[in-house]
């Protein structure tokens, strides 16, 4: 299992939980935000073991952690005791972790038919309000984390209000979200904010190059997800290196009135990739992501990547002394930055938001993606 002490890049956020177990003011519902991928998830789960750990450590700190004095006495679970094994093996009957996939698993018909595009009041209902106000099956309290938290509808928030201030004894709630603005207000103020910050961008690297990813390649998704080690994982396993490569340059090649084949052909690929990812959850997690919410992430994702070129042309341009993430493309961005001015590179990026926007309130793919090529192409 990994342990708080284990946890690498994160110990501002280690720190700060340190000093409230300390304390003894942990408080029963914390928000952990941060990307996605820099170890939000793995502290929740190494703080649950510490939690639910049937006879915790306590070991000084002698420098472990830099935010810390040498003599703070850390607390960590021991790994060894029943409690530490079972939450190894992913069977602890106090541990609930709450995700939109689990859905496909609720007794309800309307919610187990439902396609996986938020995490509504039926998931949060019977998995999570349910189990809390039950007994703990060890005796020594419960732990809950609701990953993707950002997806709960404003009702399943709201029904979770009352719990979130008053838990029964011993259950804590992790609520895991990106941005802390994504959720209503009243859940912010009922949750003690925990921040995660990117991971070190030699260690993001160096991970991938564990993985045998190309080294220009992983220094790029290092630079790309801004120090995500688990998206940097996920977007190299998915073969997008070579789709980004080819799309920096065809937008290099732009002519002022666009290229409207480019728009067709991007949109394809992001609705391969859709679809993948419709069959992957289907795959693995026997639920029904709904198609509609799997094309906004990949054109989520295709933007922005799109978006990283005109940011590093502007710092070209600029001739401002910052890395490019594009690197491995500096021909490609140089050409972007020659063809546009400043204003018309700023007014680009812009353009690529709002044309993400648009997505969520259902304008068509196509109709987007023909906007975005005329945007690459005249700013």
């Amino acid at each position: 299992m990994v342990k708080l002490l284990d946890i690498i890049g994160q110990d501002p956020a280690v720190a700060l939980l340190q000093r409230r177990i300390a304390t003894g003011r942990m408080g029963h519902a914390l928000m952990f935000t941060g990307p996605h991928g820099v170890g939000r998830r793995t502290t929740a789960l190494a703080l649950a073991g510490a939690l639910l750990c049937e006879s915790p450590q306590k070991i000084p700190n002698n420098g472990e952690i830099s935010e810390l004095d040498d003599n703070f006495e850390l607390t960590d679970a021991c790994g060894q005791c029943n409690d530490c094994k079972t939450l190894t093996a992913g069977t602890h009957p106090d541990l609930g972790v709450i995700a939109k996939e689990l859905a496909a698993h609720h007794p309800a018909p309307e919610v187990r038919n439902r396609k996986m595009q938020n995490l509504g009041i039926g998931v949060i209902k019977h998995f999570l309000l349910k189990s809390a106000y039950l007994a703990p099956a060890r005796g020594k309290g419960k732990v809950f984390i609701v990953r993707e938290a950002e997806l709960m509808t404003p009702i399943a928030q709201n029904a979770l209000l009352k719990t979130l201030e008053e838990p029964p004894p011993g259950v804590t709630i992790i609520l895991l979200c990106r941005r802390s603005e994504q959720m209503l207000p009243t859940t912010i103020s009922r949750c003690h904010t925990v921040q995660f910050g990117p991971l070190p961008s030699d260690f993001v690297t160096d991970r991938l190059a564990r993985e045998e990813i190309d080294p220009d390649e992983a220094k790029f998704w290092a630079a790309f997800t801004d120090g995500s080690v688990g998206r940097a994982l996920s977007l190299a396993r998915s073969d997008m290196y070579a789709v980004k490569c080819d799309m920096l340059d065809e937008l290099a090649a732009l002519g002022p009135g666009g290229d409207a084949g480019l728009g067709e052909r991007l949109q394809k690929i992001t609705e391969a990739r859709a679809i993948a990812a419709v069959k992957a959850a289907k795959s693995a997690d026997k639920a029904e992501l709904s198609k509609m919410l799997a094309t906004r992430q990949a054109t989520g994702t295709m933007l922005e990547l799109i978006a990283s070129a005109f940011r590093d042309a502007i710092s070209l341009a600029a001739g401002a002394d910052r890395p490019l993430v594009n690197a491995d493309q500096h021909g490609a961005v140089e050409s972007i930055a020659r063809k546009h001015s400043m204003r018309q590179l700023t007014g680009a990026i812009e353009q690529l938001s709002n044309y993400e926007q648009l997505l969520w309130r259902n304008v068509s793919p196509k109709i987007v993606w023909d906007n975005v090529v005329l945007a690459c192409a005249a700013g």
